[in-house]
């Protein structure tokens, strides 16, 4: 299946959110991606992270978008606003994860890199509310314009059931993704940091 040359697949959400995993997942449907592989798999993102250099520089230089038609990049939410309202058509799967879920994943990736921060239940607080503050803002904003359409998809449904979420998503583009491809490509050992509400799961993950 090919995406329409009409619009940009953009694959969204805070770090630690999915955003990987649902790049994967779309290669694996049919979607061809849009990354230049400069940032490789390491112990936190074992099978990649699906990144592009450039889009990093996006309030400036947006005239890659051109090659994005047809294709899915990934793009971090807090980037989103920087993309130029009127120039494309963008279909935005927004990843969504359990906001502690989401600080005890980056506290274990600031760990690995030895820039560990000492936790303390004020600075979780302050970073909960302003996530989810930003997310809000983010879903207004993506709603606010006519040019794009998004789904947001949870983080921890599409490992409790990844073929319906992927039928979700094949839905969304209208149809014609290779769903159980797309399903195989979740590796359930790969959600490493669940919340407590998630321990007595039977997911079998770590």
């Amino acid at each position: 299946m090919t995406v329409s040359q009409q619009f940009i697949t953009i694959v969204s959400g805070l770090p630690r959110s999915g955003t990987s995993m649902m790049m994967k997942m779309l290669e694996a449907g049919g979607i061809p991606l849009l990354t230049d592989q400069q940032r490789q798999p390491d112990a936190d993102n074992p099978e990649g992270y699906y990144e592009l250099e450039v889009v990093k520089k996006l309030g400036d230089d947006v005239a890659w978008l051109a090659d994005a038609e047809g294709k899915a990049v990934k793009i971090i939410s807090q980037l989103l606003i920087q993309l130029p309202v009127d120039a494309h058509q963008y279909r935005v799967l927004l990843m969504e994860r359990t906001i502690d879920e989401v600080l005890a994943s980056q506290a274990e990736m600031l760990k690995r890199r030895g820039t560990d921060r000492a936790a303390r239940a004020g600075d979780d607080d302050a970073l909960r509310s302003l996530f989810e503050r930003h997310l809000e803002e983010v879903r207004q904003w993506l709603r606010g314009h006519d040019n794009f359409d998004f789904l947001s998809v949870q983080f921890d449904a599409v490992h409790a059931n990844p073929t319906l979420q992927s039928e979700r998503v094949s839905e969304f583009f209208g149809g014609g993704l290779d769903i159980p491809s797309m399903a195989a490509a979740v590796n359930k050992r790969l959600y490493r940091q669940k919340s407590s509400s998630r321990d007595e799961s039977p997911l079998g993950v770590v």
